[in-house]
């Protein structure tokens, strides 16, 4: 029996209305920076600095001294382009009545913390651990372990919500909480260490989708 449901963030519960190349051009020009580097260097810088609390490191390495600016603007712009889900709140305020209910989030702190506040999650969340201010990127164990540590629940009384294959579904499994893959037009197919899947466009059935793996579990016990 699970008695917490924790979620990932981006592209979970909410998206970017725009690809990530026109997110970098757009802070470009919102910082009135030259963009002398493209999508791949943006990401391989990214992964060097996964850890961080921001990303500022990350544009340093990109544009040097421009780099406030930029990292500054990029936040705005990811900030303006985010948009919930549909049915997020409803879904979250009906299980939290009967669930702890968390948030285990990818990327730096500060940047998915002003995320939050944009949505109005700030407070929407009995838990939030952003691996970005811990150094643990998913699908390091320990930043599973952190969020159920702050919601108080075991890993196997806890579902992890979320998209990603290997950050997500792969890394909450290996640390011992149940599994729900999140799936959309164009993303990655189902992993079979998947203990149910929902598809997005479908997320307010995902109470009863949460009550049906809690029966199956009940009755394989």
């Amino acid at each position: 029996m699970f008695t917490a449901v924790v979620f990932d963030l981006d592209d979970t519960l909410a998206v970017t209305e725009a690809d990530r190349t026109s997110l970098l051009e757009t802070a470009a020009d919102r910082a009135s920076v030259p963009l002398t580097f493209g999508r791949e260097a943006y990401l391989e810088a990214h992964s060097e600095h996964s850890g961080t609390e921001s990303r500022l490191p990350v544009f340093e390495s990109l544009v040097g001294s421009d780099a406030p600016e930029l990292t500054r603007a990029y936040r705005e712009t990811i900030g303006d382009a985010l948009a919930p889900i549909e049915g997020v709140e409803a879904v979250l305020s009906t299980l939290q009545a009967r669930y702890r209910v968390g948030l285990l989030t990818d990327g730096p702190g500060e940047t998915q913390h002003d995320k939050l506040r944009r949505l109005g999650w700030s407070d929407a969340f009995d838990a939030v651990v952003v691996t970005g201010s811990i150094g643990a990127p998913k699908p390091d164990r320990r930043g599973f372990e952190a969020i159920t540590d702050e919601l108080a629940v075991r890993p196997e009384e806890t579902v992890y919500v979320g998209d990603h294959p290997e950050r997500d579904i792969v890394g909450a499994s290996a640390a011992g909480l149940l599994t729900v893959q999140v799936q959309y037009d164009d993303g990655p197919g189902p992993h079979p260490d998947a203990d149910a899947t929902i598809r997005r466009e479908e997320f307010d059935s995902l109470p009863l989708r949460l009550e049906t793996l809690r029966r199956d579990r009940a009755d394989d016990a």
